[in-house]
């Protein structure tokens, strides 16, 4: 673990808004979809219940179209994206010495009911997510990269409801 005051500092918003234009770019390019982690997720989420129950995946048209049949769920570009995110994300964190596994939380607030809260506002955001058609990063980049009126109407009812539902969870991080 290391201190905040030997870490790096973080790269200019400038710069790394055009390097994420350009990951975007090229996302578009190269798999003829935009960014998003919702997607990879369902596909994450499909392979698991394919283990588990690989009849109800065949059945439910919702499961069926990721991967019903020889057709593997894994087999989509958004899951690699998906790994790619999280694995670019942990080895910049470590290589700019701002990896730390910890629980960010209030003072009152004990790490059970942080974890509690924050799996919560997880499952709630993924069915929010999948129920607008993408998530954030999927609808507010990808979508508005090409000036979609749904995904400019959904981020800014998602920051408006995250703003107005803010007042009320502030504790769990104070």
């Amino acid at each position: 673990m290391t201190s905040k005051s030997t870490s790096r500092p973080y790269i200019n918003p400038y710069i790394g808004g055009t390097l994420l234009g350009v990951v975007l770019f090229s996302a578009f390019f190269i798999t003829g979809n935009g960014l998003g982690a919702s997607g990879g997720l369902t596909h994450v989420i499909t392979a698991i219940l394919e283990l588990v129950a690989p009849e109800h995946v065949d059945r439910t048209a919702y499961f069926a179209k990721f991967g019903a049949g020889l057709k593997s769920s894994l087999e989509d570009a958004s899951v690699f994206m998906l790994l790619g995110t999280f694995l670019g994300g942990a080895v910049s964190g470590f290589f700019n010495k701002r990896f730390k596994p910890e629980i960010r939380k209030g003072e009152g607030v004990s790490n059970y009911t942080r974890l509690i809260m924050a799996f919560a506002g997880g499952a709630i955001m993924g069915y929010g997510a999948r129920l607008a058609r993408g998530c954030t990063s999927g609808q507010a980049l990808s979508g508005g990269a090409v000036l979609s009126l749904g995904s400019f109407a959904f981020m800014f009812s998602m920051f408006g409801a995250g703003y107005a539902v803010a007042y009320f969870f502030r504790r769990f991080w104070r």
